[in-house]
């Protein structure tokens, strides 16, 4: 893999550092391998049958509401963090943010991640995963998702300023980092499929790749890009790592992407077999267009 480097990093403080022993010693996986703030239970008469997820970048939000019930996405909405001053502001004076839900998931984004087997996981040094494709600091703050099913763990910096906010205004949360929802859904998606496959998640400044086969995640990668040729030259330069024929294997773009932009056409120019990823079979709950469910669907897979 092409080894990542942060550019930034988030506040940090004594109360952070302080609260960042706390991430990983008061969460427990649920059933699914989710790791879960320990609160109290609602009491069943009190349940809304929502659920509100929202990820959060260091200056963007992207939130949806889901009828938990009936399955329907009720409400998509991008907010500009710049645009309102702070997130604790976002959080007060938006009308999405004052309704009650079952569930508040804050989903995490940037690339201080990893993936680590779970046989070779181990809390105690959860810190160290890092170091090989990012340069941590003492004090940053780590957790980390349990992917059960496939046997290994996302290890990531989180930012718990964010979480903070949020727990103060809703009070109990779960949080995760979005690759773990990414990489966890490609691989459901995978079952009994012998080929590799290519996955290119596509956002403004950055994208994803991830190569898995049969339910095994071969690669997972992030890049900073600003060109068509950025993007072309990486994954290229990705399937050559992996022995992949671009004559012969399947490439599918997810995010924010489209068939008539440049940076669809210069992968179609050099990726025979390249297509926008098919959603047919999971958006029957929605009314949201192609677009949208390929642009935000780590957060409606959520």
């Amino acid at each position: 893999m092409v080894p990542r480097t942060a550019k930034s990093r988030f506040p940090a403080s004594k109360k952070i550092k302080k609260h960042s022993k706390k991430i990983v010693s008061l969460r427990r996986p649920d059933s699914n391998g989710q790791l879960l703030m320990l609160v109290n239970a609602a009491n069943i008469t009190e349940k809304t049958y929502r659920k509100l997820t929202a990820i959060v970048s260091a200056n963007a939000m992207v939130l949806s509401t889901v009828d938990t019930l009936n399955h329907q996405v009720l409400n998509l909405e991008e907010l500009e963090l710049e645009s309102t001053g702070s997130l604790e502001n976002a959080l007060n004076n938006n009308a999405v943010f004052q309704e009650r839900y079952d569930q508040v998931v804050v989903l995490h984004q940037n690339n201080l991640s990893t993936f680590v087997p779970a046989p070779l996981f181990n809390e105690q040094y959860i810190g160290s995963y890092l170091q090989y494709n990012t340069k941590v600091f003492e004090t940053d703050a780590f957790a980390y998702d349990a992917l059960q099913t496939y046997s290994m763990n996302t290890v990531y910096v989180p930012q718990t300023n964010v979480n903070e906010t949020f727990e103060k205004h809703f009070k109990s949360i779960s949080f995760k980092h979005i690759h773990t929802i990414l990489v966890s859904r490609l691989l459901d998606l995978s079952k009994n499929v012998d080929d590799k496959r290519m996955f290119v998640h596509l956002a403004k400044t950055h994208f994803e790749i991830v190569i898995v086969q049969n339910q095994h995640l071969l690669l997972f990668n992030s890049f900073d890009y600003k060109t068509p040729e950025d993007l072309i030259y990486y994954i290229l330069f990705t399937a050559e790592q992996l022995n992949m024929n671009p004559e012969s294997f399947r490439l599918e773009f997810l995010g924010d992407i489209s068939e008539s932009d440049a940076f669809y056409q210069i992968v179609y120019k050099y990726v025979r077999n390249v297509s926008l990823f098919d959603l047919s079979d999971l958006t029957l709950n929605n009314e949201l267009s192609t677009a949208e469910n390929l642009k935000h669907f780590i957060l409606l897979q959520s």
